[in-house]
């Protein structure tokens, strides 16, 4: 309750008066003329009163000037100014600054400055010489295609990601508008349910999704030697329609997956073709950006599959599975003509992080 009726500042002052000038007794003694929400606060008791000593009156002449709502090129001109002195400043701070309606400050800079507001991205730490190992790689894939222009079309690029059974419970975007506190809660699991699944994707389609699962059907942890049976008894054989000979494969430097077991197989199968450490071709560490199971598939299955909050967990494999299955080959074919993209923008950065706005499909 910010601004007061002359009336109510009139009824402050009597109660305020009746209980010898204590704020505290008068803000109780408001009490059974408003709701709680409505009833003026402590610290707005308290200014009335400062006011009426200075002013010795409890009218309210001050008329404050309406901001200005017009998008003139004067007011265009000093927002561009502003922004160009300070990019973090919130709209509602620098219209106070800038004497602008806020509306009208937000018109004037997506409208008239094309801008947007947007979020700071976290980011995985890069380690001193992970810039010059990811452009060693960049500068590999890039010969590779300048030899063969769809070198790029040919890696089966895998990875894994955890699926949580309460994930699609936002508490940022819900809220309960009530007057007295609902109580709802969402009961949550020590330990959440969740899936691990791994897919394959490469420009042709998508192998997978495998879950990795005990025999009981219970989740279980990804170490090497499941890895390497997930490896032999379902990978392999999916890969008996298509000619092995021409195909790379890539896997991160997990250390399920680089048990030397496991990496005399995949060099048995694959040869030299293998994208991995301690692999003929080197993988770089820390390169999500180069994964496109992690800069699109994994973003996009779960921006849908919770979407009709699945209850049990096969329920929500049922609609993991649904998802992938409902991935068109063209949508395949732009993730991976967007990954010679990223080659090109990590060498001219020298192998830095790359902003994702960059490359929206």
């Amino acid at each position: 309750m910010n601004r007061l009726t002359p009336e109510q500042r009139f009824q402050i002052a009597q109660f305020y008066f009746e209980n010898n000038g204590s704020v505290r007794n008068t803000y109780c003694a408001l009490r059974p003329f408003y709701r709680r929400q409505n009833r003026p606060s402590e610290q707005l008791i308290r200014l009335t009163m400062e006011r009426f000593r200075t002013t010795f009156t409890l009218i309210d002449n001050s008329h404050p000037q309406r901001r200005r709502m017009v998008r003139t090129e004067e007011a265009i001109t000093t927002v561009e100014c502003s922004i160009e002195e300070d990019q973090n400043e919130s709209i509602r701070h620098r219209s106070q600054e800038l004497d602008l309606c806020p509306s009208t400050l937000w018109k004037i800079l997506r409208k008239d400055l094309g801008l947007r507001a947007y979020k700071i991205q976290h980011v995985q730490e890069l380690k001193p010489n992970d810039h010059q190992t990811t452009r060693r790689f960049v500068e590999w894939a890039q010969n590779e295609i300048a030899v063969v222009p769809d070198f790029h079309k040919r890696i089966l690029f895998s990875d894994e990601a955890h699926f949580w059974l309460n994930g699609y419970v936002n508490k940022q975007n819900c809220r309960i508008w009530s007057e007295a506190n609902p109580q709802v809660y969402i009961v949550t699991p020590l330990h959440p349910e969740k899936l691990t699944v791994w897919c394959a994707l490469w420009a042709r389609g998508i192998i997978g999704p495998y879950f990795f699962k005990n025999d009981e059907g219970h989740n279980v942890t990804v170490n090497g030697d499941r890895y390497r049976a997930m490896i032999t008894n379902f990978f392999i054989p999916e890969l008996n329609n298509h000619d092995v000979q021409e195909l790379w494969f890539q896997q991160d430097g997990a250390t399920c997956h680089t048990a030397r077991a496991t990496m005399d197989f995949l060099k048995d199968t694959f040869g030299d073709r293998l994208i991995s450490r301690f692999g003929p071709v080197n993988w770089p560490p820390r390169s999500c950006d180069l994964t496109p199971l992690d800069y699109f598939l994994w973003g996009y299955v779960k921006s849908l599959v919770y979407a009709d909050k699945p209850q049990t967990l096969d329920h929500l494999e049922d609609n993991i599975r649904r998802v992938i299955a409902d991935i068109r080959p063209q949508m395949l074919e732009k993730v991976i003509e967007n990954w010679t993209s990223r080659l090109d923008y990590i060498r001219a950065s020298r192998g830095s992080h790359m902003p994702e706005i960059k490359f929206k499909m």
